[in-house]
């Protein structure tokens, strides 16, 4: 009886709410409503992204609430996975996702240049920094600095590197003491990890001389930083380089024994890039997630998340401005613009490749 009562009063609030569900946002284009009723009509939304289905949850819950009718089917996949499948699903023509949340801030570049992306302005572009949005398009939805983690039992204090040029000397120095205990993405089977290595090389100098110290200790590589950390947690490992500073954070929260370093010479920053795909079956639905992700609600969700904010009016541990007090000019935000496209140029790949395996063996 009192579960039947339950679902009486959910049913004749849903109700209630429904001319509200209709509503434009403060600020939003009056007819924003429209925008709203279409996608409640649309009533699923499908999204593919590289963010872990624990870490999105929260904003998949707070935007099927905000918008009751519409549920999210969400896949969580690795970056080159989920470039690969979209690829060939929209090819063959029989559906895809709505919207793509990618880390791989290239890949997503790419694929809007090469017209798989519905332009769309935002109502939220102007709380953007104009380096996050590209052609109406591709959004930047976190400001996330890639750290360097270690675990705080096994890595004594004197060993802890401060910044890129410290991590070199000492993988340099203790070949042996470091040998198969660094870790990293593995540019060779991850997108995120071929961004990484290719923006190391536009900021470090030394970033081959590096590539070549992780080789001669036999480092490991990884398409997962949940990979990555489980086993500098567990000791296996005991540095990973270039991790997301989200999911450093998120660990460190459960784990005491997990350090992180925003690397004092410069510590990139990337964006996990959002755009709403031309052959979208609920093109409103990812309309209304992707302002939901970019609104100061979600954005606070975001922090909440420990995903790092992008906007500069959210507070909080992993926000845009908790950030800059720490590493402040140091900041190397990798924009959003074609420049990204160019390591993804089939010859500049393979020559990447190329000294990449060379790299990997220490030579």
């Amino acid at each position: 009886m009192r579960n039947l009562l339950s679902a009486t009063v959910i049913a004749a609030a849903l109700s209630l709410a429904g001319p509200a569900f209709a509503q434009a946002p403060a600020g939003y284009p009056a007819d924003y409503g429209k925008i709203v009723e279409a996608a409640k009509k649309e009533g699923k939304l499908v999204i593919y992204s590289t963010t872990d289905a624990v870490s999105a949850n929260p904003l998949v819950k707070d935007f099927e609430a905000l918008y009751p009718g519409i549920k999210v089917e969400y896949s969580d996949l690795n970056s080159t996975e989920l470039y690969n499948r979209f690829i060939a699903e929209a090819a063959s023509n029989n559906g895809t996702a709505d919207l793509l949340w990618s880390s791989a801030m290239d890949l997503q570049v790419k694929l809007v240049n090469d017209g798989q992306g519905l332009a769309y302005p935002s109502p939220e572009i102007k709380a953007l920094p104009k380096w996050a949005v590209w052609k109406d398009s591709a959004y930047g939805t976190t400001y996330e600095p890639t750290a360097i983690v270690y675990n705080k039992r096994l890595v004594p204090e004197a060993d802890v590197p401060k910044d890129h040029t410290a991590l070199l000397k000492l993988l340099e120095a203790k070949p042996d003491v470091y040998k198969g205990k660094v870790t990293a993405y593995d540019p060779e089977r991850s997108g995120v990890g071929f961004l990484f290595c290719n923006e190391d090389i536009k900021n470090f100098p030394a970033a081959w001389d590096l590539f070549k110290a992780m080789g001669k200790t036999g480092a490991k590589f990884y398409t997962s930083a949940g990979a990555m950390m489980e086993r500098v947690a567990s000791g296996e490992h005991t540095i990973a380089y270039g991790i997301f500073g989200s999911y450093a954070l998120a660990r460190s929260r459960k784990d005491p024994n997990v350090g992180i370093v925003l690397p004092s010479d410069y510590t990139m920053v990337t964006s996990r890039v959002a755009f709403i795909s031309k052959h979208a079956k609920s093109p409103n639905a990812a309309k209304l997630f992707l302002d939901y992700m970019l609104s100061k609600r979600g954005q606070e969700v975001v922090a909440k998340a420990d995903l790092y904010t992008l906007r500069d009016d959210i507070e909080g541990e992993a926000t845009l401005k908790a950030v800059t007090k720490v590493i402040g000019d140091r900041a190397r935000p990798v924009p959003i613009d074609q420049t990204l496209l160019e390591t993804l140029d089939q010859t500049k790949r393979l020559a990447f490749l190329s000294k990449w395996q060379k790299a990997k063996k220490g030579e």
